[in-house]
C-alpha cells in the first residue's frame, strides 16, 4: 500500500498520520508527504520510520504508483493539483470544499452512503464538511426507520475547526484577559474567549453563511434525498476541540424515543450517552480525540408530532475530517477484497 498525504503539516494532515496508525489499515509500504514550501523538509515519524515532507509541485512523477492520496490543503490547492495528484492512478480523497457538489464526484460518509465511493470517474472522492458528517452519522439510523422530511440544527463549533492557529488564539486570549491585557483578535471576526460568534464562513445572498448552506446541500446529495430540507445556524464557541449540534428532525411517521434509542445504540459510528437523570449526556470533553459521534438528550419535539430532538457531539478533526477520509479508503479496500 502506497499513500500520499497532501497538507501533511496541517492539523488534519497530522490527524491523518495518527488515524492511519490507529485504524485497521493495510500495511503502508510507502508514505509520501507533501506540503508548502514552508513546511518542506519537516520530518514526521510513522510506522517506525522517518518521512520527510516534500514541496508540492506540478511534477506528476511524485504521484506515480500510489493507491490513495489524502488531501487537506484547502480548496484552491485541491483544484490546482487534482489532475497531477490523480495522474498516476491514485484515488484522491479530498477534505476541502472544492469538489463536494460536483455531480461526477461522490460525497461520502461511509456509514451512510459508502457504496458511492466505488464509482469515482474523475478519481476524486470528496470528504463532506465536518458538521455535515457528524449530523448524518446520527441521522442515518433514524432515516432508515422513517424517511426524514426536514431538519433544523444549531451547531456549537470548536476553535479547532478554524485550524491550529485559531486554537492558539483562543488560548492566548484567555491568557491576555487573565493578565488584564486587551485580547488580540486575528483568526475570528470577534473575540472568541468568553463569547459566542454566530458567524462561520462568509454570508451568502440569503443571509445564511456558506457553512450553513453546506449542511443543507451536502445532506441532500449524501442521502440521495433532494426533498429533505435542512436549516442550520452555525456558531463558533470557546471550546478547543469537538463540535456539538442540537438537532430537531421531522420524519414521515412519528418515531418514539425508545425506537430512536435502539437505532442509535446499534448504529455504526454512534455511541449512545442518554441518561439525563444521572446527568449523562455527550459533551466536547468526552468526544475530543475519539472516533464515534456521541448522541444523547433524545426526546420528543414538543412543537411537532412527527419530530424528535437530540444532541450530538463529535471530534471534527477526527471523524469530521481525517477519520472519515481514512474510512472511505478502508471501505474501498474491503469492497475490492469482497
Amino acid at each position: 500500500m502506497k499513500i500520499a498525504i497532501v497538507g501533511a503539516s496541517g492539523a488534519v494532515g497530522q490527524e491523518f498520520l495518527r488515524v492511519l496508525g490507529e485504524q485497521d489499515f493495510p500495511h503502508i509500504d510507502e508514505l509520501r508527504l507533501f506540503g508548502s514550501q514552508r513546511s518542506a523538509g519537516s520530518v514526521y515519524s510513522f510506522g517506525g520510520r522517518e518521512w520527510t515532507v516534500r514541496e508540492l509541485t506540478d511534477n506528476t512523477d511524485d504521484f506515480k504508483d500510489l493507491d490513495f492520496a489524502l488531501v487537506s490543503a484547502g480548496a484552491g490547492v485541491s483544484r490546482q493539483y487534482a489532475d497531477i495528484i490523480t495522474s498516476g492512478g491514485a484515488l484522491m480523497i479530498d477534505n476541502s470544499s472544492a469538489f463536494r457538489m460536483d455531480a461526477d464526484v461522490p460525497l461520502v460518509v461511509p456509514e451512510v452512503n459508502g457504496q458511492d465511493a466505488l464509482y469515482a470517474p474523475r478519481g476524486i472522492i470528496a470528504n463532506p464538511n465536518c458538521t455535515t458528517i457528524q449530523m448524518l452519522v446520527a441521522l442515518a439510523p433514524l432515516h432508515r426507520i422513517s424517511p426524514i422530511r426536514r431538519v433544523h440544527v444549531a451547531t456549537y463549533q470548536a476553535a479547532s475547526g478554524a485550524g491550529a492557529a485559531a486554537m492558539e488564539e483562543l488560548r492566548e486570549q484567555h491568557r491576555q484577559i487573565a493578565a488584564g491585557e486587551k485580547p488580540v483578535v486575528e483568526k475570528f471576526r470577534h473575540q472568541l474567549a468568553y463569547n459566542l460568534i454566530p458567524h462561520i464562513d462568509v454570508f451568502t445572498d440569503n443571509d445564511y453563511t456558506k457553512e450553513e448552506m453546506k449542511m443543507n446541500l451536502e445532506t441532500k446529495k449524501i442521502m440521495h434525498a433532494p426533498g429533505i430540507e435542512v436549516s442550520a445556524t452555525c456558531v463558533r464557541v470557546p471550546v478547543m476541540r469537538a463540535h456539538s449540534e442540537a438537532i430537531w428532525v421531522e420524519t414521515e411517521r412519528p418515531i418514539s424515543v425508545e425506537e430512536a434509542r435502539e437505532a442509535f445504540a446499534s448504529a455504526p459510528g454512534v455511541v449512545l450517552v442518554d441518561n439525563p437523570a444521572e446527568a449523562e449526556y455527550p459533551m466536547p470533553l468526552m468526544a475530543a480525540g475519539k472516533d464515534p459521534v456521541f448522541v444523547g438528550r433524545i426526546r420528543k419535539d414538543l412543537a411537532n408530532p412527527n419530530g424528535l430532538a437530540f444532541w450530538c457531539v463529535g471530534d471534527q478533526i477526527k471523524k469530521g475530517a481525517a477519520l472519515n477520509a481514512v474510512q472511505i479508503a478502508q471501505y474501498i479496500i474491503n469492497s475490492r477484497k469482497a
